[in-house]
């Protein structure tokens, strides 16, 4: 028979280190990149925009054009921070794939 208080304090180790992985990806910081490094967009582990750099390159460029790079810039790092996110919740899990439907940090 299975020893359930190993269950539940196995269980709630794994929540510790859940959360304590939650507090350091904020933590964190990534840069996404557009236009050939003409806008970069940093956000933190909540997906937070932190900074935001435009060189004065591209200002010359249209409104639209701009908008564009931004967008895209953001969607990059966007993507940076969920992949940081599953690297450090994959070291938690030992690589057990959690949910389709299980948001990570946000």
């Amino acid at each position: 028979m299975t020893d359930f208080s190993k269950v539940l304090e196995q269980a709630k180790s794994l929540q510790n280190k859940m959360k304590e992985t939650q507090e350091s990806l904020k933590k964190i910081e990534v840069e996404g990149v557009s236009g050939g490094g003409s806008i970069k967009v940093c956000l933190n582990g909540d997906g937070e925009l932190i900074r935001l750099q435009i060189s004065t390159e591209v200002m010359m460029e249209s409104k639209e054009i701009l908008e564009d790079l931004i967008v895209a810039a953001h969607a990059d790092a966007k993507k940076k921070v969920k992949n940081k996110a599953s690297e450090e919740l994959s070291k938690i899990t030992g690589g057990i794939p959690l949910p389709s439907g299980f948001k990570w940090p946000f």
